[in-house]
């Protein structure tokens, strides 16, 4: 839609050009906005005020020459100058209503475009370690990462959805010793001490559990590793479980252990890394000079006993992202992980490739509550809420629709009984309410002998009441906020629109009867409800959220 408009005013600066009111140059960036109040237009620019230090003139004076060109547009209705140099553009009613044939043309593809032109993209997110269950600050992430990619994939790139096993190191160590101490606690009747850093959730005796079930009682001791390799394997397959009834499925499981480590690519990097001179031994650990790309301090590699940090496999996983041709590579990160950032910029500038093709989004922190009352997030120790408990009280769709209603680096309280609430304060019951609405009106008027009528035999026109050349005008909107929620990385603006359109298109319904003894009214309402469904269809989908018939 903003493509147009842009399209129109540049011409209309070319001919000031070219009639010399203005001087010839290159154009500036058209920045095109939707003003708050109606009376102020349709769409307003400020073009003038960003020509006004070149021509030398009064930015009002610049606005009015760049007026009267775009005046002569077919499309536009009327343009006022305002302010200190602000031009009002307000579109003929004809502009709108062809713009609605076009959702109807569309249908499915509506809203999409090739900006991104194939280009690869990987989106890595959740990548929680394999440690326990996910919690709802996973969610979240989880939430944010995979409508992000619908919503990329939608405007054309190539998208690859990643997640990173971090099934190395002290943690997963720590799991396996946890699960054999709490294996021979209640089958070997041995009572070892139970350090602070341990796991002492149930699901860890849970395990210890499934292996007896699986192998029944050893002959001799079972070793930490052995606990270790089974616990792992038994967290990620109820972490895939978990995410599949969330409604997420991985490109790729990418693992630290077997494709980092024992694939030799992290040794590698370290290598590469000593033959650029940046890393140096102190105190009989291994260090890596970030400070020289920007990181507040210098980071170690390996600890003096050999160990080494998680940094390390980072800097030889960024590495491989980068080295298997992503144009683009996208890490979701929990809140906490902002220090993180600088470190591995500073990795990818020492290996020589462009920072900037790391885009880094930051999730904040969920807090539950029930009816405005905050909910324990633990209720012993070792325990959290986890997602699983939350999808199976609220259900998949509310889950996604709240996670996805603030912007990802803004803390979001989690109302569970809002969500489960079927009224207009809850916003995904509003927003699905509004497509049940829809199809049951078609269904209504399909039982009265009436079927949706093709574009050709619609009097367009008809739809004359404000409220109906509103609606259109936010149907029309749609196609420049995916584009934008996909520039931007912001999946929120999608969640925004739609309960927008839903509060729009309620009123509507409850003041003006759609199916009346006015035959061509009918059809052209039923055209404009049943462009209003695919637009929420549309939307609800690059959301993972279903589009229920009957509520």
């Amino acid at each position: 839609m903003t493509e147009t408009v842009t399209d129109i005013i540049k011409k209309a600066i070319k001919n000031c050009q070219q009639n010399m009111a203005i001087k010839a140059g290159e154009l500036p960036d058209v920045i095109i906005e939707k003003p708050k109040k109606d009376e102020f237009g349709d769409f307003a620019t400020n073009v003038g005020m960003l020509l006004a230090g070149r021509e030398g003139k009064p930015p009002r004076q610049i606005a009015e020459l760049i007026a009267a060109e775009i005046r002569l547009s077919e499309n536009v209705k009327k343009v006022e100058v305002a302010g200190p140099g602000f031009i009002n553009i307000f579109m003929h009613d004809d502009y709108w209503l062809n713009l609605l044939k076009e959702v109807h043309s569309l249908k499915q593809r509506y809203g999409t475009n090739n900006i991104g032109a194939g280009k690869k993209v990987q989106v890595e997110f959740v990548s929680a370690n394999p440690t326990g269950p996910l919690h709802i600050g996973h969610g979240r992430g989880a939430a944010v990462g995979d409508s992000l990619a619908n919503i990329l994939k939608a405007v054309g790139y190539d998208v690859v959805k990643e997640y990173y096993v971090n099934d190395a190191g002290r943690q997963v160590y720590i799991l396996g010793e946890s699960v054999r101490r709490r294996y021979n606690e209640e089958f070997g009747g041995k009572n070892e001490p139970f350090p602070e850093d341990f796991y002492k959730g149930d699901y860890v005796k849970e395990i210890a559990r499934n292996y007896r079930e699986k192998y029944g009682n050893p002959t001799q001791a079972v070793s930490t590793e052995t606990f270790q390799e089974f616990a792992c394997e038994a967290m990620l397959e109820q972490i895939k479980n978990d995410l599949k009834d969330f409604g997420i499925e991985f490109d790729r499981w990418y693992s630290e252990n077997k494709e980092l480590r024992d694939s030799g690519l992290v040794m590698t990097a370290i290598n590469e890394l000593k033959k650029k001179a940046v890393i140096f031994d102190h105190d009989g650990a291994l260090w890596f000079r970030t400070t020289q790309f920007g990181d507040d301090k210098d980071r170690v590699l390996s600890k003096a006993d050999g160990e080494l940090t998680y940094f390390t496999s980072d800097i030889a996983y960024h590495k491989n992202k980068v080295e298997s041709g992503f144009s683009t590579i996208i890490n979701i990160w929990g809140a906490d992980h902002h220090g993180y950032e600088a470190r591995v910029r500073a990795a990818l500038k020492a290996f020589g490739y462009d920072d900037s093709i790391l885009k880094i989004i930051f999730i904040q922190l969920v807090s539950l509550s029930r009816n405005g009352v905050p909910v324990p997030m633990g209720k012993r120790e070792g325990e959290f809420v986890t997602l699983r408990q939350v999808i199976d009280e609220v259900g998949t769709d509310g889950c996604r629709f709240f996670f996805l209603s603030r912007k990802s680096d803004a803390h979001l309280d989690f109302d569970l009984e809002l969500a489960k609430r079927q009224a207009p304060e809850n916003p995904v019951f509003y927003v699905q309410y509004g497509h049940a609405r829809i199809c049951s009106i078609i269904k209504h008027a399909r039982e009265k002998g009436v079927n949706i009528p093709k574009t050709e035999d619609i009097n367009i026109k008809l739809l004359s009441l404000k409220q109906e050349l509103d609606i259109i005008k936010k149907l029309a909107s749609f196609p420049d906020i995916v584009k934008g929620s996909a520039i931007a990385m912001e999946p929120h603006r999608i969640t925004f629109y739609l309960h927008e359109l839903a509060a729009m298109f309620h009123p509507y319904y409850n003041k003006n009867r759609v199916v009346t003894e006015n035959s061509e009214l009918t059809n052209a309402r039923l055209y404009l409800c049943e462009a209003v469904q695919t637009v929420m269809q549309n939307g609800l989908k690059l959301l993972a959220v279903s589009a229920p018939e009957e509520m």
